[in-house]
């Protein structure tokens, strides 16, 4: 994603956040259906992904999934459910106070690890069993966001989330 220039109407509306996010829940997905694992810490390597998951060594363009923690409640009443846990939704950072939609496009850090904003993390087929019919629908809008890991670390629960200085080409 190309941001908009810094010194543009837009870029500065981008810029700023009102505070530093935190580090939640840390999952890892060892295989395409195999249950999560939940961890208190987890090496990040860059440009490949989280040690022990199943997206490690990829493209590292979804090297880590991050969802909002205000978002949970949502999903669920969206579900119809009264609450969901992180691990049914399958994204590897829950973390809180940190509008994660707005770190894409963009460089930020986690404990050591800088990461890197690459796309929306859309809901895919399996949350219609995971959350119920419509639970696809449930997630649209709210699936987080994916990212590639710019130089790797050491990421624990809670480590601040901060967006690093905003830049553009």
């Amino acid at each position: 994603m190309r941001l908009p220039p810094a010194d543009s109407a837009l870029g500065r509306l981008m810029a700023p956040l009102p505070r530093a996010g935190r580090v939640e829940w840390i999952g890892l997905r060892p295989g395409r259906d195999a249950p999560v694992v939940v961890v208190d810490e987890v090496q990040a390597a860059a440009g490949a992904g989280l040690v022990g998951d199943r997206y490690a060594g990829g493209s590292g363009k979804r090297g880590v999934t991050l969802i909002q923690a205000e978002h949970l409640p949502v999903i669920a009443q969206l579900a119809g459910m009264d609450a969901v846990a992180p691990e049914v939704l399958r994204r590897n950072l829950v973390v809180s106070g940190i509008p994660v939609i707005a770190l894409k496009g963009r460089r930020f850090r986690i404990g050591d690890v800088v990461l890197e904003g690459t796309s929306p993390c859309d809901p895919c087929s399996k949350m219609e069993d995971a959350l119920g019919p419509g639970g696809y629908n449930a997630m649209r809008g709210h699936g987080g966001l994916c990212a590639r890991i710019v130089e790797g670390g050491v990421v624990r629960i809670g480590d601040a989330v901060v967006a690093l200085p905003y830049e553009t080409p």
